[in-house]
């Protein structure tokens, strides 16, 4: 049996979600936190509040991480099997979907019990909220939301890449997603070195969001939703957001759970008033395990979708006699 590179492709995909579902990401010597240091340790030498000093420091980051995946792919290129292991590991590696479920899972277990404390305090872990003087349905608005709009940045996006460009796309959506966290903030050290970094982001995550979007529509049933409303909530509100990215996930999101999403939302000091999305009643604590598990379904099926994408687009015909 001939296997070609697309169905490489769509078979290491779907391993690396397998291995993600079953061991997470590493306790130690994670890569992405490899590349987090280097990115940190080479802000330091060449940082400025330059936009051409930015995008210098964003393209070298992410043209090495994408280097460095052509040539995991090329190395592996004799074998069929060797190319679907390279995919495997790489999508292992930069799959964040159980991570985030989770973290998930952790607030909605202390928002049970009522410790709000330590819901505080494992608010970091899923976005960079303020969390002083949250209470619990704060506390669950924000998980909801950071889970909406991360099952595109942790799963959906880097699934997307790597069925459209493999291994270097894999690697290089993680160290734009990973660079855009470091440096995308509007704050006045970055406001000018990280905007390259940020637009990056934005341009990496338009496709992915709205592919996010469409099978939150298809999976609201997994959450105890319903389709309708979700698609509903996509069209009218997915535009809201001030990110070109966020509503389009959140929106669906607050759909399909009957929530609404959104409001004021403190960040380093400042308070940001974002859109309302959705009709239905503030999320409480039993909202967080249901976008967890909706986060799960969308995440399975975005697996699904880009390995029969990798499979179909990349297949290679055979070649004729005497072709040179």
């Amino acid at each position: 049996m001939t296997v070609t590179k697309g169905q490489s492709r769509a078979i290491g995909l779907l391993a690396g979600v397998a291995l993600d579902a079953a061991f997470g990401d590493p306790r130690r010597g994670h890569p992405v936190a490899a590349f987090g240091r280097t990115a940190a340790y080479l802000e330091r030498k060449v940082h400025a509040d330059s936009r051409a000093r930015g995008a210098a420091y964003t393209a070298v980051l992410v043209g090495g991480a994408g280097a460095l995946g052509l040539a995991a792919e090329r190395l592996a290129a004799r074998s069929p099997w060797a190319r679907a292991a390279c995919t495997a590991a790489a999508t292992w590696a930069v799959l964040g979907g159980t991570s985030l479920g989770r973290e998930g899972r952790s607030m909605a277990r202390h928002l049970e019990c009522g410790d709000v404390e330590a819901g505080r305090a494992r608010l970091a872990h899923l976005c960079a909220r303020d969390p002083a003087g949250l209470g619990a349905p704060e506390l669950a608005r924000a998980t909801v939301e950071s889970v909406a709009e991360n099952t595109s940045d942790a799963a959906i996006a880097p699934l997307f890449w790597g069925a459209v460009a493999g291994v270097p796309g894999l690697l290089a959506y993680r160290a734009i997603n990973t660079l855009d966290a470091m440096v995308g903030y509007r704050s006045p050290r970055y406001a000018n070195f990280g905007w390259a970094s940020a637009r990056l982001d934005d341009a990496a995550n338009w496709l992915p969001a709205r592919l996010t979007g469409v099978l939150t529509v298809a999976c609201a049933p997994f959450a105890g939703g319903r389709p309708r409303e979700a698609w509903r909530m996509l069209v009218r509100d997915g535009g809201a957001h001030p990110s070109p990215n966020a509503g389009r996930c959140e929106a669906p999101f607050a759909g399909a759970l009957g929530v609404r999403l959104g409001g004021a939302n403190a960040y380093h000091g400042q308070v940001e008033r974002r859109p309302e999305m959705g009709d239905g009643r503030a999320p409480g604590v039993g909202d967080v395990r249901r976008a967890v598990r909706l986060s799960g379904a969308v995440t399975s099926a975005a697996a699904v979708v880009c390995a029969a994408l990798a499979w179909w687009t990349r297949r290679t015909p055979p070649r004729r006699e005497g072709a040179g």
